[in-house]
């Protein structure tokens, strides 16, 4: 039985300084095709992100997504857990302890909500549908991930606020930022995905963006004891 020879060490280089850019088109493609099926599945929601639909917007074949992806559910998970991820990483790196603490507590309170409308707002139909699918999934690996990492984005944003929690009088610091959050979150996501149309809550809400921070950043406050003025 005949042996290979070994490969030289010029030879390694040249198979190497092949592959690189092979290995880099691959994953731009990925990262064009990953983008591409975020804002299909934002602009025409869960029913309407279709493979073809995907593969025309990220200049791609379907063929070329179906060699990646089994059908389109595995495709939506993996880009639906980069978001995830993405955002958990920024919470991660990003704002830390001590900096928060040098930030007074309600204006701290002010530029979270504010953060939250912005996005809701900005990616409402992304978050819509990424909601829609994820509830279609539930009891799955895949649910049990994305619930994973929104609990944990969800821990950081609480530790961050109890930096300064010497300025909550509330007697339970902690369940009272965790839950006073809990309830701008349901707010916004009641107000901006399940009600899209602006005219459902007339008369009823805040008239404008700016009334709503304001008011969910009050109340918030409110909730938690702190003293507007600290």
């Amino acid at each position: 039985m005949k042996t290979r020879p070994a490969k030289s060490e010029s030879r390694k280089k040249r198979e190497a300084n092949s592959l690189a850019p092979q290995q880099e088109r691959s994953r731009e493609s990925l990262r064009k095709l990953m983008k591409a099926a975020a804002e299909v599945l934002g602009q025409h929601g869960v029913e309407g992100a279709t493979i073809p639909r995907i593969a025309a917007h990220a200049g791609l074949t379907p063929g070329a997504i179906y060699r990646r992806f089994s059908d389109k559910d595995a495709l939506l998970e993996s880009v639906i857990l980069d978001i995830f991820e993405r955002q958990d990483e920024r919470l991660r790196t990003g704002l830390t302890q001590e900096v928060a603490g040098q930030i007074p507590l309600p204006v701290f309170v002010e530029q979270i909500v504010n953060s939250l409308l912005v996005s809701y707002r900005a990616n409402a139909g992304l978050l819509r549908a990424m909601r829609q699918f994820a509830q279609s999934r539930m009891g799955t690996e895949f649910w049990k991930r994305i619930a994973r990492l929104e609990k944990r984005s969800y821990e950081r944003i609480i530790e961050l606020l109890l930096t300064n929690a010497r300025d909550i009088r509330h007697p339970e610091p902690r369940i009272a930022v965790s839950l006073g959050m809990m309830m701008v979150i349901s707010t916004l996501q009641e107000i901006v995905l399940n009600t899209p149309d602006a005219n459902y809550w007339k008369n009823l809400l805040p008239k404008n963006d700016q009334a709503l921070r304001r008011e969910l950043t009050k109340a918030f406050l409110t909730y938690l004891g702190v003293n507007r003025s600290s």
